[in-house]
């Protein structure tokens, strides 16, 4: 059982980034699906989530309008579409999943998480 985020890099404010969180050992279903961010000395922030349900989603307030949580049709990819970055949305980006339909943001709900994929907004 195996998260495993794909997709960052360096990118100019202004643009855009497609994340991927892609599991294997297990499909997503009836499991709940959250990307965090990361900055040093900052606590792990929920920035977005998904419910397998029914693709419910929830987003923090900050990147509303901006990102977008999804999944592949497969159920087995979860992406985070980044549009219009900033330099504050500098940070690695988790992905986390939890077997439970819920959609929660607090990371101590969660019990699997990938390692980690760096996103850098610089011109």
């Amino acid at each position: 059982v195996q998260l495993v985020e794909s997709g960052g890099g360096l990118v100019q404010p202004g643009g855009s980034l497609r994340l991927s969180c892609e599991v294997s050992g297990f499909s997503f279903d009836d499991y709940a699906i959250a990307w965090f961010r990361q900055v040093p000395e900052k606590e792990r922030e929920g920035i977005a989530v998904i419910s397998s349900s029914d693709s419910t989603t929830e987003y923090e307030d900050s990147v509303k309008g901006r990102f977008t949580i999804s999944f592949a049709d497969t159920k087995t990819t979860v992406y985070l579409q980044l549009n219009s970055v900033t330099p504050e949305n500098t940070a690695v980006y988790y992905c986390a999943a939890v077997y439970a339909d819920l959609l929660r943001r607090d990371p101590t709900d969660y019990g699997l998480w990938g390692q980690g994929t760096q996103v850098t907004v610089s011109p």
